[in-house]
């Protein structure tokens, strides 16, 4: 019984790939928590030492080995900033944010050279410009996503990824071109379409189109090096983000579970790249919102 489910965990870890995602999206839903298979290897080790059982010990190397080729890099030490990078800091910060004040003071003080910010409301909105302007005195907002920047921004608009069927006014994608002192880099903040966990299984329709207008957005960016920082309702296992993290590098070190804030159980908040490393990523203490916020480093190439 214990060396069977450790040959299945291991074998979800290594081939979660082939579950298919035709049923309820019942792979995409694996993938959203595949990190946490890593647990089931632990409570299996008991029943395993007690019974003295060779085979199960034995099994237990499988999801063991599968878990640490994916995540144990994440858990290495990052390596130490370089002289070619940036700063960065991504948060939902949430339309029923009660303090958008303190929020705006708590992302500052991480002392990133750019803040994305999604669930931008009036009057909010207001709120979080005052307060960064004079650390942020660039910034670009297009419906409910903005950007705050140290650095000068050129071409900022809007970078439509709004599925079909999802309404008009629907707005959370924006693209600007950052003026840094290592080179112009294009910074795209996105907001993806909401998943939701039904009796059905997953539904994850709206966020997969959405992902993949992004996907073709990015993969047509004339400038060299890119940012893409959101919230994507995804991780960066789940099959329904390929569009985009086949275009793009996720980060090397940390895990960085961010949603839901009180209990954290996976990063749907996330900051990829391209001809850059994500360095490192890392949560920041909570806020008013339900995500906690992001920050990652990002050496340019």
């Amino acid at each position: 019984m214990v060396a069977g489910l450790a040959v299945v965990t291991g074998g979800l870890l290594a081939f979660h790939r082939a579950v298919p995602n035709s049923v309820g999206g019942m792979g995409s839903l694996l993938e959203a928590f595949l990190p946490w298979l890593g647990l089931v290897a632990v409570v299996l080790l008991g029943p395993a030492l007690l019974r003295r059982s060779a085979v199960a010990l034995l099994a237990l190397l499988l999801p063991v080995t599968a878990w640490t080729y994916l995540f144990g890099g994440l858990l290495l030490p990052g390596a130490e900033p370089g002289p070619r990078e940036l700063v960065v800091v991504q948060h939902n910060v949430s339309d029923e944010n009660a303090d958008p004040a303190g929020t705006a003071r708590a992302l500052a003080g991480a002392e990133p050279d750019l803040i994305a910010l999604e669930e931008l409301m009036p009057p909010a909105l207001e709120v979080y410009e005052k307060a960064l302007a004079p650390e942020y005195p660039h910034h670009a907002v297009q419906g409910s996503v903005g950007l705050w920047s140290k650095y000068p921004l050129t071409e900022a608009g809007l970078l439509d990824i709004s599925p079909q069927g999802i309404g008009e006014g629907w707005r959370r994608g924006l693209r600007a071109v950052v003026r840094t002192p290592h080179g112009e880099v294009a910074a795209y903040v996105a907001h993806l379409p909401s998943i939701r966990v039904r009796a059905s299984g997953l539904a994850s329709a709206w966020r997969d189109e959405s992902a993949g207008l992004l996907g073709r957005a990015i993969g047509a960016e004339k400038v060299e090096a890119l940012i893409l920082l959101g919230d994507l309702n995804g991780t960066v296992e789940d099959r329904g983000l390929a569009p985009v993290t086949s275009r793009l590098n996720v980060a090397e070190r940390g895990m960085a579970f961010s949603f839901p804030a009180a209990l954290p159980l996976a990063r749907i908040d996330q900051v990829m790249a391209r001809a850059g490393t994500v360095a490192e990523i890392r949560t920041l203490p909570a806020t008013g919102s339900d995500h906690l916020p992001v920050a990652a480093r990002i050496a340019l190439e």
